[in-house]
């Protein structure tokens, strides 16, 4: 087995400073207002990563996700034909949640309080005793939510008029993601866990390694070597709004016996997928989805916020084909067993940073070069944010 060792060439921080220098307003991090506006400013009129198309294998394959920044439940299916759809998880005949349970396989969906039923395609099959409505109930079909797929990831977006498609909207990124693992992936392993924290905050956590030295001196090993002691990134990429970085591994980190027998098994398979063990790309797609391009670790973390102080991260590893020997299944669980050990050593530290931000003690925060991305995510939230806010303005002085 080679690699292509990957020479550290550091990026300044006069390289980075038209994304700017000037302290950051700490407000947007806690204060409710201001989630309320990024609710209705982004999450509703954003591409949203939801799910995985191998999560939906075949026609009949539905899933179920809670969207609390969008105030809803959206069911996505797979119909008769194989096309991928998406609906609000909502009876119109009196709004009704329709379905209960997480996801599985139906042709077809029936309402728990009075009897309607639906075709995956999300039209009314049955209304009991619809000859006594003041409107012809079969005009009453199921809400669509537009839905689209890139790499195998199921994005929505609730605007009802999307100004972008999702291709559109990812631009030049398409064709880089969709040369991931991820979107060959045929299964996956997931955990989720809560942080008492802003959703900003917690996403600013994952795409900056100043930290690194300081809270994974242990799990973070492998990221820093003598060329490159702090584990910086080699470059910095920008694709308004969106975000990525080239990630930097150390070349001469010794791996203890058994994580070198799980890396071993996990390189062997990456490599008998057609994937280069060096590539480690990591890509922010903006507003809440990370997804890093390793051929060992193909990684996506999804940051759904819940309220202004409380997110759920999901964390899941994509991989191709099935736990088919006892070394894939142990390379695999011990790739997942690692990115939760780092995961539990962020989380303390993100609640504390929220609970001083959240204590008004301060006006602002500071960014230095390497959480650049950190900068460029405010900056892209902000404008959005402030683009609504005079929408407003100009609406209420038209009416």
């Amino acid at each position: 087995m080679t690699t292509t060792v990957q020479a550290f060439a550091p990026v300044s921080k006069e390289d980075l400073a038209f994304i700017g220098t000037d302290p950051i307003p700490t407000e947007p991090y806690y204060r409710s207002d201001y989630f309320e506006l990024e609710r209705e400013a982004i999450f509703k009129r954003s591409w949203i990563q939801m799910g995985h198309i191998c999560e939906i294998p075949e026609p009949g394959s539905f899933i179920v996700r809670a969207f609390e920044a969008g105030n809803a439940s959206l069911l996505i299916t797979r119909d008769r034909d194989g096309e991928v759809r998406a609906f609000h998880n909502a009876c119109p005949h009196r709004g009704t949640q329709l379905v209960q349970v997480d996801g599985g396989k139906r042709s077809r969906f029936t309402c728990p309080y009075h009897g309607w039923t639906f075709s995956n395609q999300g039209k009314l099959l049955a209304a009991p005793e619809a000859d006594k409505f003041y409107i012809n109930p079969s005009d009453c079909t199921l809400p669509a939510v537009s839905v689209g797929v890139c790499a195998g990831f199921i994005f929505i977006n609730l605007d009802k008029s999307p100004r972008q498609s999702l291709q559109e909207y990812l631009g030049p990124l398409v064709a880089e993601l969709e040369k991931l693992p991820h979107a060959r992936a045929t299964t996956y392993s997931e955990y989720t866990y809560e942080v008492d924290a802003n959703w900003k905050l917690t996403y600013d956590n994952f795409q900056e390694n100043y930290h690194l030295r300081f809270l994974h001196p242990r799990s973070g090993e492998a990221a820093g070597g003598p060329q490159n002691p702090y584990g910086y990134p080699t470059r910095y990429g920008f694709h308004d709004p969106h975000r990525s970085q080239t990630i930097w591994s150390n070349p001469d980190a010794k791996p203890l016996p058994f994580q070198a027998f799980a890396f071993g098994k996990g390189a062997r398979h990456a490599m008998e997928a057609g994937y280069k063990l060096e590539d480690k790309e990591y890509f922010g797609i903006f507003p809440n989805l990370f997804i890093l391009g390793a051929a060992m670790t193909p990684f996506s973390q999804c940051i759904m916020p819940i309220a202004a102080n409380k997110t759920r991260s999901i964390i899941r590893l994509y991989w191709i084909g099935e736990d088919d020997s006892a070394s894939k299944r142990f390379a695999r669980e011990y790739a997942m067993a690692t990115a939760l050990d780092i995961h539990c050593e962020d989380r303390a530290v993100i609640e504390a940073g929220h609970r001083g931000l959240a204590s008004g003690a301060l006006s602002h925060l500071h960014f230095q070069s390497q959480e650049v991305l950190c900068r460029h995510l405010y900056n892209q939230v902000d404008k959005r944010v402030q683009a609504y806010k005079a929408e407003l303005e100009n609406r209420g002085a038209s009416e």
